[in-house]
């Protein structure tokens, strides 16, 4: 993949989880210790804008910002019909959604914030018990996939992280360069369409 276009999966995807908090308050580490969660704010406390009165943990406040912006963006280009866009991947979902049923959508976000908070060094307050990363990505055994990806689908995906992170402020190169290194790991058991 062009470094380019790991950047702008990097950036899509830091912006949205470091665009609350730096790091966290609670967390003496040195940036070099720190893990991915406690450089996107740790679990330092904060007020949920999504949900008034709960509080938050910063680090999963942050991916959820990312995720959601992420989300948006891709929804956006199937909308609007642009060239290359994930339409086909995420086609179940538009459907439920186009149906009046956004349950699902929220579900999505929910997981993929499980997912990133609890495997980037969230702790024992964040687990993610959803698919592995193959089943959840093979419409054979999850039906709300509608496709398989191939590496072009999936550099397209980083993209999107790219620019969510980019719209929620994250312009840390070394939590950039970390985001896309989490990405990338990630693309093996991703990528099942070999074309």
């Amino acid at each position: 993949m062009k470094k380019f276009e790991k950047l702008a999966l990097g950036l899509f995807v830091a912006v949205a989880l470091f665009g609350l908090a730096s790091c966290s308050d609670d967390d003496n580490d040195s940036p070099a210790q720190m893990s991915l969660y406690q450089k996107l704010g740790g679990t330092t406390k904060v007020s949920d804008p999504n949900n008034p009165g709960q509080m938050i943990e910063k680090g999963r406040l942050s991916y959820r910002s990312v995720v959601d912006s992420t989300i948006v963006l891709i929804v956006a280009d199937i909308v609007a019909g642009s060239e290359g866009n994930l339409g086909a991947h995420f086609a179940p979902i538009v459907g439920e959604v186009v149906g009046g049923n956004t349950t699902n959508v929220a579900v999505l976000s929910k997981n993929l914030t499980d997912f990133f908070s609890a495997n980037t060094g969230g702790g024992a307050t964040n687990t993610y018990s959803g698919l592995n990363m193959v089943a959840a990505h093979d419409p054979a055994q999850n039906p709300r996939m509608g496709v398989k990806s191939t590496n072009a689908d999936y550099t397209k995906f980083i993209g999107y992280v790219g620019q969510a992170a980019g719209l929620n402020g994250v312009t840390d190169t070394g939590i950039i360069n970390e985001v896309v290194a989490v990405l990338e790991s990630l693309r093996d058991p991703i990528v099942q369409d070999p074309n």
